[in-house]
């Protein structure tokens, strides 16, 4: 019998193999491959951000209707929004490796220009292990759940969907990240 640390290792083998037989295609397929798979992640994650915060909203404010102008509570109102507010946060992060607003610490860049490709490069290192780990473990946590069949209090979600954003979050910023070092080596700046 496998394993249970055996899933996450194959998945994430899996990821970091796609990720690599995508960069290593020929120029101009890989070119096309990457628009395709860079409009279908942004299309994912600008549809779920709209939904779930949208869907949050209402909630928040139906709640709050009733709160102040009835007198009565909405108690899965609240948890639906912290679950969102939760999911829209690990997809909110994959948004910001594409965009490539995620925090760094620019000072050393300011004083050392030269450095700026060593450290956008160990910058996107460091993402790509984060995502990895973020994986590894998140398919961990997401199995546990799993298993133990846990769900939310008041809505009964059951708590392994919740958990499984990690996995898909460190798919995504793998993915992500590894197209902005593509970015990086096909097109390099002019300020560098």
């Amino acid at each position: 019998m496998v394993g249970n640390t055996t899933y996450p290792i194959v998945f994430t083998l899996c990821v970091i193999a796609i990720s690599f037989f995508i960069y290593f295609f020929p120029y101009r397929s890989k070119t096309k491959v990457l628009s395709a798979i860079d409009r279908g992640l942004s299309q994912f994650e600008d549809w779920t951000l709209l939904v779930s915060v949208g869907i949050a909203l209402i909630a928040l404010f139906l709640n709050v209707v009733l709160r102040y102008g009835f007198n009565y509570t909405l108690a899965w109102s609240e948890e639906l929004v912290r679950e969102v507010i939760i999911y829209t946060t690990f997809i909110g992060c994959c948004v910001a490796v594409k965009n490539r607003s995620m925090i760094r610490i620019d000072a050393t860049v300011q004083l050392i220009p030269k450095l700026k490709t060593a450290l956008t490069y160990f910058s996107n290192g460091v993402v790509i292990i984060f995502s990895i780990l973020m994986m590894y473990y998140g398919w961990l946590m997401a199995a546990m759940q799993a298993r133990t069949f846990q769900k939310t209090l008041i809505l009964k979600i059951p708590l392994v969907y919740l958990y499984s954003i990690l996995p898909l979050t460190g798919a995504l910023m793998l993915v992500r990240t590894l197209h902005v070092i593509y970015q990086d080596v096909a097109q390099p700046s002019a300020d560098d």
